[in-house]
């Protein structure tokens, strides 16, 4: 990506959501757009250039310590982080998936102070999916806790998104990977971009994230590299399987449906069966 001057009117992505939703493959499928750069989850920037913290939160998740950008990229925080990256990487959209509220509020009123429109998407996906993912990945943890979890970050994030004052929609992960083009279509008419089919195909395009799913950056890494072995991201045991034999395309994962026991699925209908009605995946 050519370093440059940022374009005039700037404008910011932010998303906010439960971890587990898609954000990553949201990210970079929007940051595939040619006016388009998806950071990842840019409260990582934090930790760029410190050899105090773990490696994979201080590099880019697809190039590691040589990226052409995130290697060379310095946060002044005298100024806002997004118009800064914008004037780096010569996009006009800035995209960040970092999911709290904290974050997702100052980077806006930065957005707004330097003339710029930042947007708010709220990413939902059927919780059941996303507590499946969770206990997944932390099967040490309570599943009840898991829970709450989730219904305390939907309300939180609901909260930030009806307060939110720029322009702002809800997106379920569920259309964005089963009716893709037509989803993106609708999200550049919003965000007043054209459409360009090359975002359909994320892979094909340079990424360069911070922070967020490894499994859908192993896909991309795959692409870019040939050689998986030759990128930073790799698979743990609990995804190897599935991201191994991945097509590489964008696919609806359903894996909750024949992973959730019914035990959880039982006390998932209990603490957030209420929660989850207005979001919930039935379609086959």
């Amino acid at each position: 990506m050519t370093m440059t001057t940022q374009p005039d009117g700037l404008k910011t992505i932010g998303v906010c959501g439960a971890g587990h939703s898609g954000s990553t493959l949201l990210g970079m499928v929007l940051g595939s757009h040619s006016s388009a750069f998806y950071m990842g989850e840019g409260a990582k920037v934090r930790y760029l250039h410190d050899e105090t913290k773990p490696l994979r939160k201080r590099v880019c998740k697809i190039c590691g310590e040589d990226c052409p950008i995130w290697s060379k990229f310095q946060w002044d925080k005298n100024r806002p982080l997004h118009a800064q990256l914008a004037e780096f990487t010569g996009a006009g959209v800035i995209v960040d998936t970092t999911k709290d509220e904290r974050w997702i509020e100052a980077r806006a009123e930065e957005t707004w102070a330097a003339g710029g429109t930042p947007y708010l998407i709220f990413l939902t996906r059927d919780g059941r999916a996303v507590v499946n993912s969770r206990i997944r990945k932390y099967p040490e943890r309570d599943p009840s806790d898991q829970i709450r979890q989730w219904v305390e970050k939907m309300s939180t994030s609901r909260e930030l998104f009806e307060a939110f004052e720029g322009p702002k929609r809800e997106l379920r992960y569920e259309d964005l990977a089963s009716d893709t083009e037509a989803t993106v279509r609708a999200l550049c008419e919003w965000l007043d971009l054209d459409f360009e089919p090359g975002m359909l195909d994320f892979t094909a395009m340079q990424q360069h994230v911070l922070g967020g799913n490894n499994g859908t950056q192993y896909l991309a890494a795959k692409a870019a590299f040939g050689d998986p072995e030759a990128a930073f991201v790799s698979l743990t045991e609990r995804t190897r399987s599935y991201y191994g034999e991945h097509s590489g395309g964008i696919e609806l994962d359903l894996r909750w449906k024949s992973e959730l026991s019914a035990e959880h699925a039982a006390l998932f209908d209990t603490l957030a069966g209420d929660i989850n009605a207005k979001i919930k995946w039935e379609a086959a």
